[in-house]
């Protein structure tokens, strides 16, 4: 029954929340909606000592599904150490988020809302990440996709959390069309959803091509290609990554639990669970590590400028989910996987920080507008700091440092043994940690030290940026949060400092062979952990000298030299503006695809409804219908002799024409 437990007790609580919340009252429903996720996270735990170290896979069965023809999917369970580590991650960051959320919403007057969908947002996670097929994986990934559409645009009567959600669901859609082609493609070529015999027939099909559009293609790098197509939209990478930082516009609370534990990790997951797929097609692997060291890379640059809290933050996030993809593409699922659980807690940690500096600034969230609150808010400063520690990976090589230093440390050594063409993907990533030691001081140094900006109005003339558009000024003094918001930081800082050196052991060490059992497939010759042990030195200090770089230069920008970032972004004006932009992939994206279809809307609209359709005499086409199907309408008088009698009459005609043709046909 545990398991059980652990995957429906947020149900529950999402229905008591949804359909009762307001007959019980706001402050019951906080408690029932966060007792269970944390009951469940609880469970959770002890799952993963007794799945995760035992390495075998437990499969619990719920209902008969769906069965037609040869397509049989049962509802069930599938618990093996993947399953176990993914259901800690949810169930932790997402009852942590609960318990925040208590603090962090309580003037809101839609609580009882807001917990129903926190709780049915981590019910379908669950759902994805236990599935035992293809169609309850899917099922669940589209509720995630449902529960984001949800938070984002809790807040609906403002405009600009309606059109985030709208993209958000919008541009998931375009990566679900992949990933459901290829569930599609699955079935077709292995005649199952079934995870297990699709797993075990994949070798047969290593090498095998099909007809596909008049010519020959590799049966399993298609079907890969296309389920990456999914995961791309899922975990907002290089091209869908677009819907990620408006996604902003939510709560706070729902940032970190969408950057944390649920939705866009939901791609790494999968890439992850179907390596015995991966593992033999190598040309889809080769596009994972692309996109991935693409999106790492492109995501620091435009997190370098950003003034948002919450932005830089989601633009990290982006960057991170590359990381964990170039892992996957190069074949180190474990260290994939390692980093998003290490990226679990510290982002959560990062994005509730960014919430409580939100909390004492009254819901301010330009960093030009803050400064100087470390003695303000001392706790929340120090968690923050963890957070960043973490994220920007700081430790001393083969020795210790904290969580992200221990999983990202991983990816980068295990990208220079996969010697990538011109080994770009260990240029990018490192290129990228050098970025994000910068941003990441950088929003440490504007939000909390410095003189104070917050008590006056306009902003610092030495912060990166065009002048101001905006006036702020605040009446009351930064105030330090409540303790329901304090103590999820506190766990969370915990993990930030420990969970890598707790579990490197297992999840990459000497102990991952019996840690993860079957969960985790790779094909014989796949060694790039072993080679990532034993790279030059100069390639294991790579990182950390980058991170020290980079707080270098943000300690030069923001503490000492304050000119120097005005200066900067007015001399390399269009880069600046380049990357304040985020590559105006949205521009783009606008002129390309939203404007056309808008122009095809109204011309449909305009031309086909209103002058054709309706331009057509006095009323319109609909009007000479009606006038000539009216002596028909009038038929229908609906008394039931008058039918009787017309069903009477052609049986009296179809008997009438047998006599006459000796029953043979006309």
């Amino acid at each position: 029954m545990i398991y059980q437990a652990i995957v429906f007790l947020p149900l529950v609580g999402a229905i008591l929340a949804g359909f009762f919340g307001r007959a019980i009252g706001p402050r019951p429903t906080e408690i029932i909606t966060t007792a269970f996720v944390g009951i469940a996270a609880v469970l959770s735990w002890i799952a993963f000592v007794q799945a995760g170290f035992g390495g075998a896979v437990v499969k619990v069965p719920i209902a008969r599904w769906i069965t037609s023809g040869e397509l049989d999917a049962a509802w069930a369970l599938r618990i093996d150490t993947l399953t176990a580590v993914m259901l800690v991650v949810v169930n932790t960051v997402s009852g942590l988020v609960h318990l925040y959320s208590i603090g962090y919403m309580h003037e809101d007057d839609s609580r009882e809302r807001f917990f129903s969908y926190l709780s049915l947002f981590t019910f379908a996670m669950l759902m994805l990440v236990t599935a035992d097929n293809l169609v309850q994986m899917f099922f669940g990934w589209e509720g995630v996709g449902l529960a984001s559409y949800l938070l984002i645009g809790f807040w609906y009567t403002r405009p600009s959390a309606n059109a985030a959600a709208i993209k958000a669901f919008v541009v998931n859609r375009v990566g679900d069309f992949g990933f459901a082609l290829g569930i599609f493609g699955i079935f077709y070529v292995f005649q199952s959803m079934q995870l297990d015999a699709v797993f075990t027939a994949a070798p047969a099909f290593a090498g095998k091509s099909m007809l596909f559009l008049g010519s020959e293609v590799d049966i399993l790098t298609v079907l890969c290609l296309l389920l990456f197509v999914g995961a791309m939209g899922k975990s907002a990478q290089f091209l869908l990554h677009t819907w990620l930082p408006d996604a902003m516009e939510g709560p706070t609370p729902v940032s970190a639990l969408i950057h944390a534990a649920t939705m866009v990790t939901a791609g790494v997951f999968m890439v992850a669970r179907m390596s015995p797929l991966f593992e033999f097609a190598p040309v889809a692997l080769q596009l994972v590590t692309l996109i991935g060291a693409v999106t790492a890379f492109f995501a620091a640059t435009v997190g370098l400028v950003q003034n948002d809290i919450k932005r830089v933050i989601a633009y990290s996030t982006c960057s991170q989910l590359g990381y964990m993809f170039v892992a996957c593409g190069i074949g180190a699922y474990s260290a994939g996987i390692f980093h998003l659980f290490t990226h679990g807690f510290f982002k959560a940690l990062l994005f509730l920080g960014a919430g409580s500096v939100i909390h004492a600034m009254h819901h301010e969230q330009d960093m030009r507008s803050m400064g100087g609150l470390a003695p303000r808010i001392r706790f929340t400063w120090a968690m923050m700091l963890i957070g960043t520690l973490s994220l920007t990976g700081a430790g001393i090589p083969h020795l210790i440092g904290f969580a992200g230093f221990h999983s990202k440390d991983a990816i980068i050594e295990a990208s220079w043994a996969a010697h990538t063409p011109g080994n770009y993907a260990f240029w990018l990533l490192v290129a990228a940690a050098l970025m994000t030691s910068f941003y990441s001081w950088r929003l440490m140094f504007l939000t909390f030290h410095g003189a104070p900006r917050w008590g006056i109005t306009g902003h610092s003339p030495g912060v990166v940026g065009s002048e101001p558009d905006l006036e702020h000024g605040h009446d009351h003094e930064p105030h330090e949060s409540p303790p329901t918001m304090l103590v999820p930081l506190a766990l969370l800082a915990v993990g930030s400092v420990a969970a890598g050196f707790a579990f490197q052991h297992y999840f990459i060490g000497g102990g991952q062979a019996v840690f993860w059992g079957r969960s985790l497939f790779t094909a014989p010759g796949n060694v790039i952990l072993e080679e990532a042990h034993h790279v030059p030195l100069w390639v294991a200090w790579s990182a950390t000298i980058a991170m020290l770089l980079g707080l270098g230069v943000a300690w030069l920008y923001y503490m000492s030299a304050t000119w120097l970032p005005a200066a900067t972004a007015r001399a390399f004006r269009p880069v600046y503006l380049f990357l304040l932009n985020a590559w105006y992939f949205d521009a783009l994206y606008d002129r390309l695809l939203v404007r056309p279809m808008f122009r095809i809307g109204r011309a449909f609209w305009k031309t086909g409804d209103g002058r054709l359709i309706d331009g057509i005499g006095p009323d319109g086409v609909a009007a000479r219908v009606l006038d000539a199907t009216g002596r028909v309408v009038r038929l229908q008088t609906g008394y039931l002799y008058h039918y009787a009698f017309a069903m009477l009459i052609g049986v009296a005609i179809i008997l009438t024409v047998f006599m006459f043709t000796g029953g043979q046909p006309l």
